[in-house]
């Protein structure tokens, strides 16, 4: 019921916008933070539109060199920052261009495995120097912010032979056991079975990243229209039980 309530919604926000314009197969560049809520909220707005969505799922580094090497795309979902930089390169549109929802950094564990007492600072730090590994994906703005944590913490010599940079997303890693202590956005730790959250940081050294959505210069309706339903109410729900919080 929750779902058709949704669609319903939709389909009033949208379907006038859509009633002179021809539904089209959408690329859509999406950053792994928002895959599942966007797994979830892209059959809505098929249901609702008639549109076809390509996912194409990735970091925000691969999909940003993606752009700026001239692939093709209509949508554009990954960090807000990134889209305003492509946006001053003329390969984004100035509208719409809005930001969907942000996100913290979360600690995740294997399914089933203890999970270590990150709620304070101390805490934190104290797991991190017992960890036998941790792992975060190379290129992404976790990579970059927890660089910044280990320095301020003063763990940062005693913590980087555990680093594990990974290729691939930090739920598969942990649920392979390929590291034990896992860190990238909280989206993308919650909606995943195989992995648990310990937590998010701290609120001292949390760190958010603002994801937004953009379109091509020159793209179909029903783009500028995905965009406007990620940040409708239909989509708040969504968002939350993914991990995000809505802007």
């Amino acid at each position: 019921m929750k779902v058709l309530r949704a669609i319903t919604v939709l389909a009033g926000l949208l379907l006038p916008q859509l009633s002179q314009a021809q539904t089209a197969q959408l690329k859509v560049l999406e950053s792994n933070a928002l895959k599942s809520a966007m797994d979830e909220l892209g059959p809505q707005f098929e249901k609702a539109t008639g549109n076809k969505l390509m996912q194409i799922v990735g970091t925000t580094a691969e999909l940003r060199g993606m752009i700026e090497k001239g692939a093709a795309f209509d949508v554009a979902v990954f960090t807000k920052s990134a889209l305003d930089d492509l946006a001053k390169q003329g390969k984004i549109a100035d509208a719409p261009r809005v930001a969907i929802a942000r996100t913290g950094i979360g600690v995740g564990v294997k399914k089933g495995a203890v999970k270590p007492d990150v709620s304070t600072t101390a805490a934190f730090k104290s797991a991190m120097l017992n960890a036998s590994s941790i792992g975060y994906v190379r290129q992404t703005p976790t990579a970059a912010n927890m660089k910044g944590i280990f320095d301020k913490l003063g763990i940062a010599d005693q913590v980087q032979p555990k680093i594990k940079l990974l290729e691939v997303v930090v739920s598969e890693a942990l649920a392979k056991g390929q590291v034990e202590i896992g860190l990238t956005q909280t989206s993308e730790i919650v909606p995943n079975p195989n992995v648990e959250l310990a937590g998010p940081l701290p609120a001292d050294i949390q760190v958010y990243t603002v994801f937004g959505g953009g379109i091509a210069p020159a793209s179909p309706d029903g783009a500028a229209a995905l965009v406007q339903f990620l940040t409708s109410p239909a989509a708040t729900s969504v968002l939350k039980a993914n991990g995000l919080e809505p802007l």
